[in-house]
């Protein structure tokens, strides 16, 4: 019997295919895998503003930035603080109603939804809340004010009021007729109505 027709034992041999994957086995996560994990570590413009155009969204960073990285915020501690800020008051004197209000909120919606995108590490079970390295991409975004907020609306509300006082007051002196004064109300009124209702569009933009 020639050498080429006696049967191989003890060893085999691995398919090309096998033995590629075999070593990328060896060699841990492949290339394509690590290139994808690379990239949904970032967050896009779109899931950065989906995240801060939320005002109770944009105040549970603020808090757990300034908390101890090493500690876990409790979801109650971190409920406490939002409703505190949007009921312009202090944790003590919060209302149960306006605990649960903003409790049920962030645990049903936003902390769920901030837990998917990466921002935060939410453990619903234990009630336990910490930032998640994607947070790192929020900072320069957070630390900057929003459009609603950028806007003076103090100084508008004050510039109307001393114009239509003024023009109100020329009229008086100047005698013009009860008609001619009326109209000149229904337009500082409206102007005010106008203005507040750009005014109650913006925040109502803001905390969507």
């Amino acid at each position: 019997m020639s050498t080429q027709d006696q049967p191989t034992t003890g060893t085999s041999i691995e398919e090309p295919g096998r033995q590629g994957q075999s070593m990328e086995a060896e060699q841990g996560v492949p290339a394509d895998v690590e290139a994808e994990e690379a990239e949904q570590s970032s967050l896009s413009l779109d899931l950065i503003f989906e995240i801060l155009k939320n005002s109770r969204r944009r105040e549970v960073l603020h808090y757990l930035r300034e908390a101890d990285p090493d500690e876990r915020v409790s979801l109650g501690e971190l409920a406490e603080h939002v409703a505190a800020i949007e009921n312009d008051t202090t944790t003590d004197a919060l209302t149960s109603s306006e605990r649960k209000r903003v409790y049920v909120g962030l645990y049903q919606c936003h902390l769920p939804k901030m837990d998917d995108m990466g921002v935060v590490d939410f453990n619903q079970d234990r009630g336990h809340v910490a930032l998640a390295p994607a947070a790192d991409h929020l900072t320069e975004y957070l630390d900057t004010p929003s459009d609603a907020a950028a806007v003076p609306w103090h100084r508008y509300y004050a510039a109307i009021s001393g114009i239509g006082l003024a023009v109100l007051t020329l009229s008086v002196a100047a005698g013009l007729t009860g008609g001619v004064l009326m109209a000149l109300v229904g337009l500082v009124v409206g102007t005010f109505t106008f203005c507040s209702a750009c005014h109650w569009l913006a925040e109502s933009r803001t905390d969507d």
